[in-house]
């Protein structure tokens, strides 16, 4: 039964110049490695990431960065990748950067269906700038709009071939909401088990959220 597993030739393709895209991982950790060599098989380049961070100078999702493939950042941080530091600073990256809190809510409410989220973090600072404030019952909130990508790249522990995925400990991180995020969801599984395989205590990524799953 192949449901929804994919061979690497299909996948590749998915990836077009321009794109915006999502990955999963929080400093390394949790990042669906394959995927990212898909991506950079494709060729595709013009790229907006959208990630908690850039991982580390050539590691991880910093690949990505290091070959020139991306030219907008939208992240939480990047001081761990000395690369994208460097391409701000010659103005060659784009970054919008978004307290973590923030950044994970934006991509919650863009796979929810919600225009986007209000809060207090960055109120009176630089984050405010450019952005809504709207008003509720006499406090003033930022309108933080919601976030969604053309494909997300998932990385779980196990996966059926009907999409459903389980995680292992904190590398989940920001896999899960990220799944729900995109038009189109591919996964990178340290395991391919079989339907039922997974205990249904265990499903955190409901199949219905996922669309490819890269072959072994």
């Amino acid at each position: 039964m192949t449901g929804k597993i994919r061979a690497r030739d299909e996948i590749v393709a998915q990836f077009k110049d321009g794109q915006t895209i999502m990955c999963g991982g929080f400093a390394n950790h949790g990042v669906p490695n394959n995927l990212i060599d898909c991506v950079l098989e494709s060729g595709a380049k013009n790229l907006t990431l959208i990630s908690n961070d850039t991982g580390d100078a050539n590691l991880t999702v910093g690949r990505l960065v290091h070959n020139k493939r991306v030219d907008r950042v939208i992240a939480s941080h990047v001081g761990m990748n000395t690369e994208t530091v460097a391409l701000i600073e010659d103005g060659k990256i784009d970054v919008q950067f978004s307290p973590q809190g923030t950044l994970m809510e934006r991509i919650r409410c863009g796979g929810s269906g919600l225009g986007g989220v209000l809060t207090k973090t960055g109120l009176g600072t630089i984050m405010q700038d450019g952005k809504q404030l709207i008003d509720v019952a006499g406090e003033q909130y930022l309108l933080e709009t919601a976030l969604r990508a053309d494909i997300a790249l998932v990385r779980s522990r196990m996966a059926d071939p009907l999409g459903n995925l389980a995680y292992r400990g904190t590398s989940r991180n920001t896999n899960a909401l990220i799944a729900q995020a995109a038009d189109l969801a591919i996964v990178d599984a340290d395991f391919l088990v079989e339907v039922d395989e997974i205990g249904v205590d265990r499903i955190v990524t409901p199949g219905v959220f996922i669309d490819m799953i890269l072959a072994k």
